[in-house]
């Protein structure tokens, strides 16, 4: 039996056998008998005695217990009083501060210090503030330290003892010294002349033994305090002495070491075995548990560790006495978990203490449940890791990197050719290699791309025709498989593939491709369950290869339907040099576009907008606001009728939509339409909600332009203004939709700032520039779509433009038919001669009857003869047809049937009538 210290009744310790272990008495025993025998004896009295002497355990606690309250109680007296006399010091410089800067700001000081006596003016007031202040000293000193004033007159006009070069420069100095009279902590403050300069300093002080004697007086009560809480202390020590010293039955330190070293280690009756080895590798204790696990014969104590015949890797452990947790060892036919630790950490004696556990069902019972695990784990990350974009190879090549190497070797996913393009698989059709994965490179697996048609008795081909999951355990001696490609087949034997489970991919009905698992390495052949857990994979897999094929093909038709709404060249004009870029968005299509719109007068419209959202909506809206500023641009209107005509159309629209039901109204849509005249190189510009464009001059100097900005097209009630730029020869006009310029990691200023940066440095031509503009954001993958437009400005030559001022008499029109043939002439067009006469005949000759003055002619030469008639009337001319019987009515009918093209447009002080020829 085992009797542990303090109690009373044994505790039995039985073999399997149900002997009983008789040990006799040891050391630790007949120890604490004769402690109890001495006590017996001496009486209570004398215990306590011998325990406050320090030969007992209690008496060595009781003593250190005494030492380190004496060493608390002082320290918090130390403590205590250096904080005191800190707090004193800190009020001292308090009170010095506040009393030289009451004297430094006193009326007269300032006077004071400039008189003739300083002195005697301030030592009086210095004395008389020192007393009623309660300070040791006021001193009021010149700029040099010299002092004016000091409570010991033999020290006045001697230099000062301190710091005072920051009380010079305006602020306040508080210092401790050694100053003339002692130590001290003074303040230092200067003294202002009305202008603010420092005329003087003033210094005031206390004394350290004044400033100290608060600290002093409360040390007393501090030291009774801490001598009462020490009496209190040392009692309650003595109480808990006396209290161990009848637990330890007055046992002494050795005593108690070696009781505790043959018995309270082991204790016979817990469920695991405890085994403690000396320091030479001799068994000195064995509880019944531990006989029971190693099978150790009755006399095993005291004998060599190695004798006992264990097997060698646990008898190894427990003679190194190395720290060991759960190390799992095989005896006989159990599975032992052994944690090991020495017993001379904390000055025990030497040797190492073992506990083993029966882990051989337990260890069953895990791995089970660790497989478990781990499958769930991977289909748990399957559903996090695959289908995080909606392309189907990447979505491919997430599931066969999912699957390697957790669950296979090799994963290869085929899909048919139909699926890869976002359309409906056709059976029977070729597959297609779309993703590979394996632990290593140079698998002969068919590569990425192939295509490939697997024959009806391979094991792929009967899982496309069963629509279910197929195992093959030994492809070695499956002739079905090795049918598919002899040659191929063989060399993937040959490279260690043994094993293969191929499932389809199926989303409602339909078998959208296969996906293939292959191993290598591990020499088991896939079982029943991992052919399970392979058709789950497989199947949350299907989802998302799904989603990505009907987000392709709808993502094509929007790509589709939005290309074809955007211009597919821009049209022949010389007023720009134009180079554009267009981004589609990463997913979806959005509704970005852009326009280049030849005008009447050699003139050019640039337009840029952008519909807000994706999809196939924003796509067709944009196609309808793209040909309604076509159709508007037709009517030459200024810049800021023309998007209010655009705002009108998209409210209409949004009330359309509104009431057919729920559609997505198009509020939101923003665009920049400008006109560039290359004669007057002006430019005039209007925004509704859209960024403002760059400007680069021919330096190279970027700027944004500042363009009133509008309201987004759609919400009405407030007006648009328009900005005219002059534009030197060959600047650049940079528009751009948003998309270019902010993104969720950035906002709108940051994008502004990078794009300056960018078009500062880009090329000269338009198509460097966009080029420049586009690398600099490279890599990324827009998630907004991007439309960029740059227009390089031309001029019109002044010798390709020719202009009259006529008067409004009929007579004038000869003498303007006169200038034109000239100006002809000189330009070798004189093949126009005769129908420029005669437009400029009938448009003048309308001008003079129908219009009012002032008339004006203008006459340009560019991709086509342009002539021009300006008035100040708003009246516009129409085209009739004259009947036989009429004089008049047929001059507009031979202007369009002589010109190419004809028409009116309204300026802020009339109208011009204009027509084109084509030059020959």
């Amino acid at each position: 039996m085992v009797r542990l210290p303090g109690r009373t009744g044994p505790r039995s310790a039985r073999r399997p056998s149900d002997e009983r272990l008789d040990h006799a008495p040891g050391p630790a025993r007949r120890a604490r008998e004769r402690a109890e025998r001495r006590r017996s004896a001496a009486g209570p009295s004398a215990g306590l005695r011998s325990a406050l002497r320090g030969r007992s355990v209690a008496g060595q606690v009781f003593l250190l217990q005494v030492v380190v309250v004496l060493l608390l109680v002082l320290a918090a007296v130390a403590a205590l009083v250096l904080q005191v006399r800190h707090d004193s010091t800190e009020a001292a410089g308090d009170r010095s501060l506040a009393v030289a800067e009451t004297f430094a700001n006193a009326p007269g000081t300032p006077a004071a210090l400039a008189s003739p006596d300083p002195s005697a003016l301030l030592q009086p007031r210095a004395e008389a503030a020192r007393a009623a202040a309660h300070v040791d000293f006021i001193v009021v000193m010149n700029t040099a330290g010299v002092r004016y004033t000091h409570p010991v007159p033999n020290r006045i006009g001697g230099k000062f003892v301190g710091a005072i070069q920051p009380a010079l420069n305006g602020g306040t100095v508080i210092q401790e010294v050694n100053g003339t009279i002692g130590p001290l902590v003074q303040a230092v403050v200067p003294v202002r002349a009305p202008d603010g300069t420092v005329v003087g300093l003033v210094a005031a002080g206390i004394t350290t033994r004044n400033a100290g004697g608060p600290a002093d007086r409360q040390l007393p009560v501090v030291l009774g305090a801490a001598a009462v809480g020490l009496s209190l202390a040392t009692g309650g020590t003595a109480l808990v002495s006396r209290r161990l010293l009848r637990q330890t039955h007055g046992l002494g330190p050795g005593e108690m070491t070696r009781m505790y070293e043959h018995h309270d280690a082991v204790l016979h009756s817990v469920r695991e075995g405890v085994v403690i080895v000396g320091e030479q590798g001799e068994l000195l204790l064995a509880n019944d548990e531990a006989h029971r696990l190693l099978d150790l014969p009755e006399d095993a104590e005291r004998r060599s560790v190695p004798d006992l015949g264990l097997d060698p890797a646990t008898a190894e452990l427990l003679t190194s006495g190395r720290i060991a947790t759960d190390e799992v060892h095989l005896v006989g036919d159990r599975l032992l978990a052994i944690n090991q630790r020495p017993t001379d950490l904390e000055g025990g004696p030497s040797g190492s203490v073992a506990t083993l556990r029966d882990s051989t069902e337990l260890r069953a019972l895990s791995g089970r449940a660790e497989v478990a695990r781990e499958r769930l784990s991977l289909l748990y990350d399957a559903g996090l890791g695959v289908g995080t974009t909606l392309d189907v190879t990447r979505t491919s090549e997430e599931l066969a990197q999912v699957a390697v190497p957790r669950f296979a070797d090799f994963a290869t996913v085929d899909l048919y050719d139909a699926v890869l393009r976002g359309e409906d698989p056709e059976p029977g059709a070729a597959l297609r290699r779309a993703a590979l994965a394996g632990i290593r490179e140079g698998v002969p697996l068919y590569p990425v791309g192939k295509q490939m048609r697997f024959i009806a008795s391979s094991p792929q081909a009967d899982s496309l025709r069963s629509r279910r999951a197929v195992l093959e355990p030994r492809l070695a001696a499956a002739a079905g498989w090795l049918a598919q490609d002899p040659e191929r087949t063989e060399r993937i034997v040959e490279y260690g593939i043994h094993s293969l489970i191929s499932v389809p991919v199926r989303a409602g009905a339909v078998v959208l491709g296969l996906v293939s698992f292959w191993r290598s390495e591990k020499p088991e052949p896939f079982d029943a369950e991992e052919l399970a857990l392979a058709e789950e994979l497989v199947a949350r897999a299907a989802v998302s290869i799904d989603n990505a094929r009907r987000y392709t093909r709808e993502h094509g038709m929007a790509v589709t339907l939005q290309r074809s709404l955007l211009p597919r060249s821009l049209p022949e004009q010389s007023a720009l040099d134009v180079a554009y870029r267009y981004l589609p968005a990463q997913s979806g299509v959005g509704g970005d576009w852009f326009d280049v719109l030849p005008l009447s007068g050699a003139r050019v419209a640039l337009v840029v907008g952008d519909v807000v959202g994706h999809g196939l909506h924003a796509a067709a809206t944009m196609g309808r606001l793209r040909t309604a500023v076509h159709n508007f641009s037709a009517l030459d209107l200024p810049p800021d009728e023309l998007l209010t005509l655009l705002d009108e159309l998209v409210g209409r629209i949004d009330q359309d939509e509104t009431a057919d039901g729920p559609g997505a109204p198009v509020v939101g849509a923003t665009c920049l339409y400008a006109i560039y005249d290359p004669v007057s190189r002006r430019c005039a510009l209007a925004r509704a909600g859209h960024p403002p464009p760059a400007v680069i001059d021919p330096t190279g100097q970027v700027a944004f332009a500042d363009v009133p900005a509008g309201p987004p097209l759609g919400l009405g009630g407030l007006p648009f203004e328009t900005a005219e730029l002059e534009l030197a020869e060959g600047s650049r006009l940079v528009l751009y939709t948003d998309g270019l310029v902010e993104d969720r990691k950035r906002d709108i200023d940051t994008g502004l700032e990078e794009l300056r940066a960018t078009l500062a440095t880009a090329g000269e031509s338009p198509e460097e520039t966009c080029r420049a503009v586009l690398d600099a954001r490279q890599p990324f993958r827009p998630g907004d779509d991007i439309a960029l437009l740059v227009a390089r400005t031309r001029a019109l030559d002044a010798d390709r433009v020719a202009e009259w001022d006529v008067p409004p008499d009929p007579a004038a029109v000869g003498e303007v038919r006169a200038s034109v043939t000239r100006r002809l002439a000189r330009w070798g067009l004189e093949e126009l001669t005769f129908t420029t006469e005669l437009i400029l005949s009938e448009l003048v000759t309308n001008a003079i009857r129908y219009g009012s003055p002032p008339i004006r002619v203008r006459v340009l030469r560019d991709r086509a003869l342009i002539c021009e008639v300006f008035d100040s009337g708003s009246t516009s001319p129409h085209l009739r047809y004259a009947t036989a019987t009429d004089e008049g009515g047929r001059g507009l009918f031979l202007v369009a049937q002589l010109a190419e093209r004809w028409g009116t447009r309204y300026t802020r002080s009339g109208k011009v009538i204009w027509a084109e020829q084509p030059l020959p």
